[in-house]
């Protein structure tokens, strides 16, 4: 199967399963109760495994392990994405029966960001080969950081991207139903839910800066990177109804996900004397992963204690 016709199908794929999401399942907008946001989050999961057997037969072993590094890799990372997009929420008190909608359309525009950051991030390391170093310390000092800081912020009014929209966009502080955009005396003005977007779209551009070096640091096939990628996010939406009960069971995974960073940042840094398999990555993900959900049951948040990001 050629690359065009490799991306076609992924492409197809892609478009079919929002179109069921949005135009079928979701058509009118309601409060996702657990059951469901579970049903999708095993569905978007069962997807992208059927693509990495794709990916296996078409393109073989070592291709279908970076897909399969790469997309739980993601999947990951985004749940400290989910937790801010939880708190987003909450700032702006959005009713649960548009938080779908916001989502999915935030998967929009995550679709040409991760393009945007992939492309730039692969082109940087061919012309470039000492980027990998800077990569690779990203990564270990946002390991780092995650570690210690445990408190996340959200701070809407120091958002540079909300303050640029809101110099072109009027605004309103009155939501009006699902629309981003109503009119006010024949003027247009965005709503709440507007804003909102915004403001999910650059969390995502801020938390690629840290995932897509990670992802880079399993392949670099642009199509391995971006698909792995995408069926991570694409499977956010439904992760996210059920994230904070995730967050209550498996309070660890935090430190879990500090660890990941680092490895990997080192994985880039001695890549060039000391190339690590895919199948040892991989391994060490899933071995990480289970010692923190381990710990986690183990050592159970005590009560009365916040909920921490995961």
């Amino acid at each position: 199967m050629s690359n065009v016709l490799s991306w076609a199908v992924f492409g197809a794929l892609v478009l079919v399963m929002l179109a069921l999401d949005l135009g079928v399942f979701h058509r009118k907008s309601h409060e996702v109760k657990m059951k469901e946001a579970l049903i999708w989050s095993g569905l978007w999961v069962l997807v992208a495994l059927i693509f990495n057997g794709g990916v296996y037969l078409v393109k073989g072993r070592e291709p279908a392990m970076q897909f399969l590094a790469g997309y739980l890799l993601e999947r990951t990372l985004s749940f400290d994405n989910l937790f801010v997009f939880l708190l987003i929420f909450n700032y702006f008190k959005l009713p649960s029966i548009h938080h779908h909608k916001v989502l999915f359309w935030g998967i929009f525009g995550a679709l040409l960001f991760r393009a945007v950051f992939i492309a730039s991030g692969i082109g940087l390391l061919h012309y470039f080969n000492w980027m990998i170093y800077v990569f690779g310390a990203i990564l270990i000092w946002t390991g780092g950081k995650l570690a210690v800081e445990r408190d996340a912020k959200v701070e809407p009014e120091k958002n540079i991207f909300l303050k640029g929209f809101k110099r072109i966009m009027p605004v309103t502080s009155q939501f009006d139903g699902g629309k981003f955009f109503t009119l006010i005396n024949g003027a247009l003005f965005a709503t709440p839910l507007m804003v909102i977007l915004v403001v999910i779209e650059s969390t995502d551009v801020v938390f690629a800066v840290d995932s897509i070096p990670a992802v880079l640091a399993i392949s670099r096939d642009p199509f391995i990177v971006y698909t792995s990628n995408i069926f991570a996010i694409l499977g956010l939406r439904a992760l996210y109804f059920v994230i904070a009960e995730l967050m209550r069971l498996f309070h660890h995974l935090h430190y879990g996900l500090s660890l990941i960073l680092v490895l990997i940042g080192i994985k880039m840094l001695i890549a060039s004397f000391f190339p690590i398999p895919t199948g040892v990555a991989l391994g060490a993900i899933l071995l990480i992963l289970a010692l923190s959900v381990a710990a986690s049951i183990v050592w159970p948040q005590k009560p009365g204690n916040p909920i921490a990001p995961a």
